[in-house]
């Protein structure tokens, strides 16, 4: 199972924080992540309400998944947000992948918030029979 990768950046703690305009450099949001394990690989499913597939990005860098996806709060003109529950407009985090998973062949699918991503174990990895013959 992979092992998650604490995020270094943290979200501003300040209730009272205004929007405003963010930058790339912004600290992102963990996004709630199920992982479950069956004998051919993992299913992380990973709850990212607002974020579209053109603004959502999964790649594997090196031996770590990554998952960010950015959120657009739409305001009607001349509104100014007071309050804001959401601090940030970015969501991101990463897992470490093992060996025994096949980075290779991952895949990945966006439904109703929902992000599905499917890793395979490799061959290799993966629980086989061992045929036992009578002598």
């Amino acid at each position: 199972m992979p092992v998650e990768r604490e995020l270094t950046s943290r979200t501003s703690q300040n209730p009272a924080a205004q929007p405003s305009r963010r930058t790339e450099a912004e600290p992102g949001m963990r996004p709630p992540v199920d992982v479950f394990e069956d004998a051919d690989g993992l299913t992380l499913l990973a709850d990212l309400p607002g974020v579209s597939k053109e603004r959502l990005d999964v790649r594997v860098e090196r031996d770590t998944l990554v998952v960010e996806g950015g959120l657009e709060i739409a305001l009607p003109e001349q509104m100014q947000a007071v309050y804001a529950d959401i601090r940030s407009t970015r969501y991101q985090r990463r897992f470490a992948l093992s060996d025994e998973l096949d980075a290779e062949a991952i895949d990945a699918s966006l439904k109703d918030g929902v992000l599905t991503v499917r890793i395979p174990k490799r061959a290799e990895s993966k629980p086989r029979r061992i045929e036992i013959r009578s002598q």
